[in-house]
């Protein structure tokens, strides 16, 4: 715009400089004609040099823009280095404190992150009830934030639907039901994505186990909300757990814990006490898997 403002005097000189005015003024206007036609020449130098100055400062701010960029994306591989080491490692709190100063972020994988992080810190024994809730909701908005960032990531959707069934722990069973089917469909869109992820493939029989067992007055609800109610069978879950041990070896002792329990339901002994008997054996890094392998021991005094 700076360089078409200083363009358009030079246009208009030829009218300005015309024979009746010179004739009106004489000589001295001439001379005057003259000194404007230098005058128009200084003013389009100035113009080029503006734009020429425009263009650098353009170039400049370019790159500078380019060079936050590439900072900010070594910044967020930064935080999720950090994050999947703290991870590892079962620091939840510490996690969580790293993660939340990025809620605000654009990246899906450091807000499903968060959202795990959310969640895993409401599960410790230690968060009160209060808490629990209040980073439960959280969790679920972060996963949400996630998925609408990026719809092809696989984590999202598994997050999403992990933080949608924690929240119908606070809606009621009418919720909890209705959301079975988005759950459903957003694990099933995990595996679609990452056919090799163990957790997305067993929290999908975790899924077909708990409608499997869900008690009679629950699927009655069910019948009375939907035509078709959400329904499973421990066989299918069955199927689910292996697939998940087959895609990664003991990789969670809860997937152990799940083979071995529906095994009793389906009165196959032999086989439960194999797989409750190695969620027993499990190595504890977390709450979770003390509190596996309490029940896997339990189990096993029981049958």
């Amino acid at each position: 715009m700076a360089a078409l403002a200083r363009a358009q005097p030079f246009r208009r000189g030829p009218a300005c400089l015309g024979r009746p005015l010179l004739r009106r003024q004489g000589g001295p206007g001439a001379r005057r004609g003259a000194g404007g036609s230098e005058a128009l020449g200084k003013g389009f130098t100035r113009g080029v040099l503006l734009s020429t100055g425009s263009f650098l400062v353009y170039e400049t701010y370019r790159l500078i823009s380019r060079s936050a960029e590439v900072h900010a994306s070594f910044k967020v591989e930064e935080v999720i280095e950090q994050a999947d080491y703290l991870y590892g490692s079962g620091e939840t709190e510490k996690l969580y404190r790293l993660l939340v100063q990025h809620k605000n972020s654009e990246d899906a994988e450091l807000l499903w992150r968060l959202a795990r992080a959310s969640r895993d810190l409401a599960q410790l024994s230690s968060t009160s009830t209060e808490e629990k809730k209040q980073l439960v909701y959280e969790a679920l908005e972060y996963a949400k934030k996630a998925l609408e960032k990026n719809e092809s990531n696989f984590a999202a959707h598994k997050w999403y639907a992990i933080c949608i069934s924690d929240v119908g722990d606070y809606e009621g069973i009418k919720a909890k039901i209705a959301n079975a089917f988005v759950i459903k469909e957003h694990f099933q869109k995990a595996i679609e994505l990452n056919p090799k992820d163990a957790t997305s493939i067993h929290l999908m029989g975790i899924w077909c186990y708990s409608f499997a067992e869900m008690p009679w007055y629950q699927r009655k609800i069910a019948a009375m909300l939907f035509a078709t109610p959400p329904t499973s069978t421990y066989k299918e879950a069955l199927r689910y757990f292996h697939m998940a041990e087959e895609a990664d070896p003991n990789f969670y002792s809860k997937n152990l814990l799940f083979l071995g329990k529906t095994y009793l339901k389906l009165n196959n002994k032999k086989m439960a006490l194999l797989w409750l008997s190695k969620a027993k054996d499990y190595p504890a890094h977390t709450e979770e898997d003390k509190q596996v392998q309490k029940e896997a021991l339990e189990l096993l005094n029981s049958i």
